[in-house]
């Protein structure tokens, strides 16, 4: 694997209405032949840094040959929802049918794909922006974690560089 400086990573939002998950997944499998897509609930990210966090540490763990997940998009769900368990990794991020807001994490991929993306979802990088009471509530924060910072972004980051710690 290459250094991460030279690795390309996107994480854009998109509104979408899906009506059948594994299609839309399957979908956009057939667009990451060369490269990794990571589709996730929107809701669940704490914004662009958190996300760009959690991929990075999912980068450095498959370098470093200590990743939990054989497959990069799942690692970064993985380490985005700072969980230990796929199931539980998909149970906070994973797309459910209906109205959806979609946080796309894409690794190497050539700019034809960002298009291609376009094209299925409409692009919309506003549901990146973290939603406070969503995020205390998925996450189960408690009200000391809120107190001691008021910033949740740096509270899942932080959850995030600790599952490196629990290896």
């Amino acid at each position: 694997m290459p250094f991460l400086d030279q690795i390309k990573i996107e994480i854009l939002g998109f509104k979408a209405f899906i009506e059948d998950v594994d299609a839309i997944l399957a979908l956009v499998n057939e667009l990451s032949s060369d490269c990794t897509i990571q589709l996730m609930d929107a809701q669940a990210v704490a914004g662009q840094k958190h996300v760009l966090h959690a991929t990075l540490h999912a980068l450095r763990a498959f370098q470093k040959e200590y990743n939990i997940a054989y497959d990069l998009g799942m690692e970064i769900c993985l380490r985005t929802s700072a969980q230990r368990q796929i199931s539980k990794a998909l149970q906070i991020l994973g797309l459910k049918e209906g109205p959806c807001d979609i946080c796309a994490v894409l690794v190497d991929c050539e700019i034809g794909v960002v298009k291609k993306l376009e094209d299925i979802f409409q692009r919309n990088d506003q549901v990146l922006l973290p939603q406070k009471d969503i995020l205390i509530d998925i996450y189960d924060l408690s009200p000391l974690e809120i107190q001691l910072t008021d910033d949740l972004t740096s509270i899942l980051m932080e959850q995030t560089s600790l599952l490196i710690i629990e290896q």
